[in-house]
């Protein structure tokens, strides 16, 4: 993949200090606050979706919902736009549910607090492409992979619309690293081979057709030497590979990449009741987030 990657983690700047507490703040509303949050937690997804309406309104962005029936109970994806000079689309999603049995902290509040930051820093910052931020539901078993995952319904209503999607990023369990030696594990023990047993670095995960966008959003990311990236365009067959909401963009033929420090991969909290918000790093999790404005911002020109 393009660049180098820095050989420590930078220290935060003031406004990445600032970022930090926004991001801890949110994981703590979410998952120690509201909790587990699923269609068997119902009033607790509902929160979680009146709670991202109000963080995008907070920004002077407008909220729309995507609302499906699933269980007779109404599910909404939450989008805002910033509207571009050109018509492509940069979508920048995470899901908003959590696995029963688990408050989520790591999957996903993570990615939904790295999401709500984002479109705050840009709400203000209108670009070449528009930009949509993207809340998704029912990533979870058992909707996911299903008719019913929110990011599947909203994916096929892009396509069936005509809009064109030049990147989709999917923020996925993007808070927990480790300097333990073989911290890091794979699906494929070759991939060991080939990539770090310390599981200091996000992850860029895209299907073969995304490759291109893998090696863009990796060198953008390197660039800015924070912390360490690793960047994979493997088959989606490939375990992990697809495992979140990047799948359902892949099944409409846009491109689309996963962000994520690996989740099971690496996380010793994955899917359990102890994946908590004391579990996460904010410190390289603020870098992360900070890192991924400048590549969503060079993607959009």
């Amino acid at each position: 993949m393009p660049g180098k990657n820095p050989s420590s983690v930078a220290a935060l700047s003031p406004d990445e200090l600032t970022l930090r507490a926004e991001l801890e703040a949110n994981v703590q509303h979410l998952a120690g606050e509201i909790g587990e949050r699923n269609i068997a937690h119902y009033r607790q997804l509902d929160a979680a979706a009146e709670f991202i309406e109000r963080s995008f309104s907070s920004a002077s962005l407008q909220p729309r919902r995507q609302t499906y029936e699933l269980q007779g109970r109404a599910c909404h994806n939450l989008e805002v736009e910033i509207r571009g000079v050109r018509p492509q689309v940069i979508l920048v999603g995470a899901h908003y549910d959590s696995v029963s049995g688990s408050p989520g902290a790591n999957d996903n509040a993570s990615g939904v607090a790295a999401l709500l930051a984002l479109a705050r820093r840009f709400a203000a910052k209108p670009a070449g492409q528009t930009l949509r931020f993207v809340a998704f539901v029912n990533e979870e078993p058992p909707y996911f992979q299903t008719e019913q995952m929110g990011s599947l319904v909203y994916a096929r209503r892009c396509k069936a619309r005509g809009e064109e999607i030049s990147a989709m990023i999917s923020l996925e369990t993007i808070g927990y690293f480790s300097d333990a030696p073989r911290s890091q594990v794979y699906p494929s023990p070759g991939l060991g081979l080939f990539y770090p047993t310390i599981g200091n670095f996000i992850g860029f995960v895209g299907n073969v057709p995304s490759r291109a966008l893998v090696r863009r959003a990796v060198g953008l990311f390197r660039e800015q030497e924070k912390i360490p990236a690793e960047g994979a365009a493997l088959p989606s067959f490939v375990s992990g590979v697809g495992w979140s909401d990047q799948w359902s963009f892949w099944q409409c033929g846009y491109p689309a990449i996963m962000v994520t420090d690996t989740a099971p991969f690496r996380y010793p909290y994955y899917h359990m009741s102890s994946d908590t918000p004391a579990k996460l790093d904010y410190d390289r999790f603020a870098l992360v987030v900070s890192g991924m404005e400048k590549v969503i911002s060079e993607l959009a020109k």
